[in-house]
């Protein structure tokens, strides 16, 4: 991996912008690597769409605007709609299991779900999804080792929320382990 392009899209309240700042702060800080992030987001507060663009790379990045993102999470509908015709070629798509419904998947694409908030909930606070995805990102695709990830979680999440965001990375993790593993193979991966 020189030089790696993702997009994070959903809608706000979701921790959209903080996956960003999390991927990029794992990357730079703890990973030994260089990052950048660029946001997007409506002018309501919550539930309007966001995004944030985010790069990691071995060198320093000279052109932080993302052309042709090789990684994808998409957590809601509109999303997926609007920013999965920008995915590059044999990219990989992670999508919020129940909040997205894929059609028309191109044959190129690796695609990964996870019901993120349904976890969340479990876990107790809808909040969390975003550190639920953090996890499931960390274990299908290695952009940034795991320890890298927690560093940036617990140094990136308010004070008084670590153990509740490391359980919900955790469990995002074992997730998506278990994927990689073959286990949920059958229902989580497509494409």
């Amino acid at each position: 991996m020189s030089r790696t392009e993702i997009k994070i899209g959903g809608f706000g309240g979701q921790g959209v912008i903080l996956s960003g700042y999390i991927i990029g702060r794992a990357a730079s800080i703890y990973d030994e690597k260089h990052a950048t992030m660029i946001q997007a987001f409506g002018p309501e507060a919550r539930g309007s769409a966001c995004s944030a663009q985010v790069i990691v790379a071995q060198e320093p990045i000279a052109y932080p605007y993302i052309t042709s993102p090789e990684l994808m999470i998409v957590m809601s509908q509109e999303a997926y709609t609007k920013f999965s015709p920008e995915l590059a070629t044999g990219g990989v798509l992670i999508t919020e299991e129940e909040l997205v419904k894929t059609h028309n998947l191109r044959k190129d694409i690796k695609h990964f779900s996870i019901p993120a908030t349904r976890i969340a909930e479990e876990l107790g606070k809808k909040l969390v999804v975003n550190i639920v995805m953090m996890g499931f990102l960390t274990a299908v695709t290695g952009i940034v080792g795991k320890k890298a990830m927690e560093q940036a979680v617990l140094a990136s999440v308010p004070k008084g929320t670590e153990e509740l965001n490391m359980k919900a990375f955790e469990r995002g993790f074992e997730y998506g382990m278990e994927v990689m593993s073959g286990e949920k193979k059958e229902e989580a991966v497509t494409g």
